[in-house]
């Protein structure tokens, strides 16, 4: 069984990019990987970091960087650019403006000058491009890493993918990097937290700025954490001192501007198309999206993406107080970022994708979560534990798909959210442990399979060895295929 995986949404680039502001000059991704300014830069978590993510959830220690990633064995990674929002930063709390930085700081481990930078610009898509840029500086770079040449490629289509892992040998790696881009506001729209202040003309010509790129992203998550005058967003944020900045815009719908956009993303000219990832867009939104799909696209086929996400286990965004499946409904975060099973069976009907989003917060309910902890850590115990977090996402996806008549193990993926502000399923610290996660999801897929197996639909009847390589890999390499 292969346990390398494909990240459909993590962030290698956040912490290095956010550090280089530290450097002069700024925003220079440097090849030595000692250095805080690379994306090469290793940090894995000692024992003194995984207790204070413990006790305080903060992650300080690096996830995806490379050396993390070709530790791995990662042979293609889908990274999401993101130009940091401001209304982290805005407003004072407590009457104390250098307490936001703080906050900020010791979620993210970004730094005190990158914090600068952020509250004077008034220009996300320049954030935007400076961090693709970020990339571009060391792509075919040479990292000697455990005897092993390695190097990292921007890659523009499926056909560069399958020529770079041809050229890949035990000796010289190629690990393939496709862009996305995470947070509408990348084009320059919601700089000011109580009043709009997108130009039309200017939003619409950084989308095709954007479309005319080397390195085309894959998808675009067109809502983030704050009111961006795209379209509305879901409640994302547990800091209270926080959580007021967010109120603008919650739960509302797509704006014209953001119809505009959403209709330009989606225009295929050229086979250019950039397909919507939900993931952040409020309910309200969700719907609106949904019936654009099946309306103006009724005769195209778009995939529907979420791509760092999890089950609620309700049924769907209407019928949100209804429960098919209560029993392991119960373990899961059945808040509306999360995604419903009307959504799930969406996503495998337009060949989409769900990325499973490796986040505590997200991904398990408050009572799940407390029954996953040990005492005494063991590795092997935790892992076994902390992994039936992820398994029964993957089950519950299965399990609303087999009803349907679907395929049901053909949508779940792994979108970690790695280096994001995540708070990391305990024992899954970095990418370097997705291969632990898939030695245990086998044991939880052969126990459901052994159970189950006959009562499924025939042709869903697979080995659990081909269930895991699908979640860690297969899965994300056909959407990959199929649409890039």
């Amino acid at each position: 069984m292969e346990t390398h995986y494909v990240d459909l949404h993590c962030h290698p680039s956040l912490k290095s990019y956010s550090k280089s502001y530290k450097y002069n000059p700024a925003k220079q991704n440097v090849l030595d990987p000692d250095r805080k300014n690379s994306i090469w830069y290793y940090s894995p978590p000692n024992i003194l970091e995984k207790f204070i993510n413990r006790i305080m959830t903060l992650t300080k220690f690096t996830q995806t960087d490379m050396t993390s990633l070709a530790k791995s064995k990662s042979k293609v990674v889908v990274v999401a650019l993101y130009p940091f929002e401001k209304h982290f930063l805005s407003k004072r709390i407590w009457g104390w403006k250098r307490l936001t930085d703080v906050l900020v700081n010791l979620a993210s481990s970004v730094s005190q000058k990158r914090i600068d930078h952020v509250v004077r610009h008034q220009d996300y898509f320049e954030d935007l491009m400076a961090e693709y840029d970020f990339f571009k500086q060391l792509e075919n770079e040479i990292q000697r890493i455990e005897d092993v040449v390695y190097t990292y490629r921007l890659v523009s289509n499926y056909s560069e993918i399958e020529a770079n892992i041809a050229q890949s040998t035990d000796t010289r790696q190629i690990i393939n990097i496709i862009t996305t881009i995470e947070g509408g506001h990348a084009f320059n729209t919601g700089l000011d937290l109580n009043r709009n202040t997108a130009n039309e003309t200017s939003v619409l010509e950084n989308i095709r700025k954007v479309k005319g790129w080397t390195h085309r992203p894959l998808f675009l998550t067109l809502a983030h954490h704050f009111y961006n005058e795209l379209c509305g967003h879901a409640s994302s944020i547990s800091v209270g001192a926080l959580r007021e900045n967010q109120s603008r815009g919650l739960n509302t719908g797509i704006t014209e501007l953001g119809m505009k956009a959403i209709e330009l993303l989606l225009d295929n000219t050229l086979g250019k198309r950039i397909p919507i990832d939900v993931k952040h867009m409020s309910t309200t939104s969700r719907k609106a999206y949904y019936n654009l799909l099946d309306t103006k696209y009724a005769d195209q086929n778009i995939p529907v993406i979420a791509s760092h996400g999890a089950a609620n286990g309700k049924r769907s965004i209407i019928q949100w107080d209804k429960v098919d499946f209560p029993e392991m409904a119960s373990n899961f975060n059945d808040i509306d970022i999360n995604f419903y099973d009307s959504e799930i069976i969406r996503f495998a009907k337009s060949k989409g994708i769900m990325g499973l989003q490796l986040d505590e917060r997200r991904i398990g309910s408050k009572k799940a979560i407390q029954k996953s902890k040990t005492i005494f850590p063991n590795r092997r115990k935790q892992l076994r534990k902390k992994s039936l977090l992820v398994w029964r996402q993957i089950e519950h996806a299965a399990e609303v798909l087999d009803k349907e008549g679907l395929f049901c193990w053909g949508v779940q993926a792994i979108g970690s959210d790695f280096d994001g502000i995540v708070n990391p399923i305990k024992g899954l610290w970095t990418s370097e442990n997705i291969k632990d996660l898939g030695e245990e999801l086998f044991i939880h897929a052969k126990l459901y399979m052994e159970k189950n197996k006959d009562r499924l639909n025939e042709f869903n009847r697979i080995s659990p060895e081909h269930i895991v390589e699908r979640v860690l890999h297969e899965n994300a390499m056909e959407f990959i295929k199929q649409n890039y």
